[in-house]
């Protein structure tokens, strides 16, 4: 993918091409799909990006944020859209479902007005989270890149296939209950906000994924707090993209 993301239009024109001509074809229903991208350079994720969630986080004694807020998770924490989801060290799993959007071209000082042309395409990514590690440190890097932490997919919907990414309603379900719901037109930061901040300062590469934020009904900003427990199911879906479904072991 990391390849087909480099080699651009024209690349994209073959991948069309022999898709098109349905060779080799494979029953997706036979099919166990795998992270939709191999290990790229970066994996950056905004906080509190909606307005609602901001609020979340204020009861929680978190200021809200005067400007973008961003943090690293490690490309190592990238997992399938269905594969288990290993709490490890953390008795404070949380979920957080998010629209991501993969960079398809070398992105440096872009233009808000021209964002969109470094984009290849997006996927549906829960930003998995040690709530009680998160506070081990004034970075979330950590509590954010647990193995398993980073579940995307089911796959990637090219640009092109999408006319608004700031008109799509995200949600998520744990064990069949509606905990998150809210519509990308809520982002405090537009898509293209994001790309003309990050580039001001960082280049960033075809394959790079963003994480634009994720809306309230988080486990930890509920009364009590309800954190993720093993044989709990989590379904993180966005309206034209898809839906992944990850079991807590």
């Amino acid at each position: 993918m990391l390849e087909l993301i480099a080699g651009g239009s024209a690349a994209l024109e073959i991948a069309h091409e022999v898709s098109a001509k349905g060779d080799g074809a494979f029953p997706l229903a036979s099919a166990a799909l795998l992270c939709p991208i191999e290990r790229p350079g970066k994996y950056l994720a905004i906080g509190m990006n909606y307005r609602k969630h901001i609020e979340e986080a204020e009861r929680l004694g978190l200021a809200a944020p005067t400007n973008q807020v961003w943090f690293n998770k490690q490309t190592s924490c990238l997992s399938g859209p269905f594969d288990d989801i290993v709490a490890g060290v953390t008795n404070s799993l949380d979920y957080e479902v998010e629209l991501a959007v993969i960079i398809g071209r070398p992105a440096k000082a872009v233009l808000e007005d021209e964002a969109l042309d470094y984009v290849f395409g997006y996927t549906v990514a829960n930003d998995l989270s040690a709530r009680d590690w998160q506070r081990h440190s004034t970075t979330f890097t950590i509590a954010k890149s647990f193995d398993t932490y980073g579940p995307i997919g089911p796959c990637i919907v090219t640009a092109d296939e999408i006319s608004d990414p700031h008109a799509l309603d995200v949600r998520t379900f744990v064990n069949g209950e509606l905990r998150q719901s809210a519509s990308t037109s809520d982002l405090l930061y537009s898509i293209w906000q994001q790309i003309a901040y990050l580039s001001a300062g960082v280049t960033l590469e075809p394959g790079d994924i963003l994480a634009t934020g994720t809306p309230s009904g988080v486990g930890v900003g509920m009364s009590p707090p309800q954190f993720l427990k093993t044989g709990d199911e989590v379904r993180c879906e966005i309206d034209q993209i898809g839906t992944i479904i990850n079991r807590v072991r």
